[in-house]
């Protein structure tokens, strides 16, 4: 009898018996299998004859085959679903078997067993939950637990999916790290290439141009002062290049005879045998400029 790799598991409530055909202490007769009263046959109400497996109970274990029916009553509602053999029971309760009375120390008739069936048998009876003789409509599915390779299963799924949603949380982590690295390094860059652009201006290179257009406006301010200051010196020329002009009107408008001034104002003609020569305007002109003896 192997006590591996379980098909089935559950928990139920048990009792214990001992039917060898005798009679004693509500014996109802030899098993239903035909196996002799034994150690390690138990009684299921449903599982078919021959099933294995194996029982736990405060730290013991026992290995089982089912051998008989029941219990009958008792098995009604779900309450007790296994029956263990007297010398089974008492050794996973700590107490004694008496073999002339079949009963088991203690007082204790019911115990909650874990359950594991390694095989079902081949012999009348149900496969999978546990239900009252006669009433397979009524299974017991509560005393059916998921079977510990599957619990195994799910627990490594559940662990898979968490394992791959850590490793997503990293990976992203990791994009965003990457994203803001970028950024830093951009906004480097961006500053590195105002600080390069602020340099050539400061030191003329780039910035050629302003400092042309500075260097063309401070000539143009120069050309005007220039001009200003030699405003007076363009007057005094100018004043210079006008004043023989006026010499030369005025020495005309002297050397006009008198007479001729009077005939001219009041319209008499003159008379030319009357007229006094005198020197010309050129003859005074002379006269004034250097070196003349005239």
């Amino acid at each position: 009898m192997t006590s591996d790799d379980p098909i089935q598991s559950g928990t139920v409530t048990a009792s214990y018996f001992w039917d060898d055909g005798s009679g004693t202490n509500g014996d109802t007769g030899a098993p239903a299998s035909g196996e002799p009263m034994q150690k390690g046959l138990f009684a299921s109400p449903s599982w078919p004859l021959g099933t294995e497996g194996y029982v736990e109970y405060n730290g013991k274990k026992a290995d089982f085959f089912v051998g008989d029916r029941g219990p009958g009553d008792p098995a009604q509602n779900c309450d007790v679903l296994l029956d263990i053999d007297g010398e089974t029971f008492a050794e996973l309760t700590g107490e004694s078997f008496d073999t002339e009375s079949y009963t088991v120390s203690g007082g204790d008739g019911h115990i909650e067993v874990e359950y594991h069936i390694t095989e079902w048998g081949d012999g009348d009876g149900n496969e999978g939950a546990p239900h009252a003789m006669g009433d397979e409509g009524n299974r017991c599915e509560e005393a059916v637990s998921e079977p510990s390779g599957e619990s195994e299963q799910r627990d490594d799924q559940e662990q898979d999916e968490a394992a791959a949603e850590a490793q997503q949380q990293r990976e992203e982590q990791q994009q965003k790290l990457a994203d803001l690295g970028e950024r830093q390094d951009a906004a480097e860059r961006k500053e590195q290439e105002l600080q390069d652009r602020q340099q050539e201006i400061d030191t003329g290179g780039d910035g050629g141009g302003r400092g042309t257009q500075a260097e063309t406006a401070t000539s143009d301010m120069s050309g005007i002062e220039l001009a200003g200051n030699d405003a007076p010196l363009a007057a005094g020329v100018l004043t210079l290049a006008a004043l023989p002009a006026v010499i030369v009107a005025l020495l005309f408008a002297k050397w006009r005879p008198a007479p001729e001034r009077k005939r001219a104002a009041t319209g008499t003609p003159g008379n030319g045998r009357h007229r006094k020569a005198r020197t010309s305007p050129v003859g005074h002109l002379r006269r004034l400029l250097p070196g003349s003896t005239g």
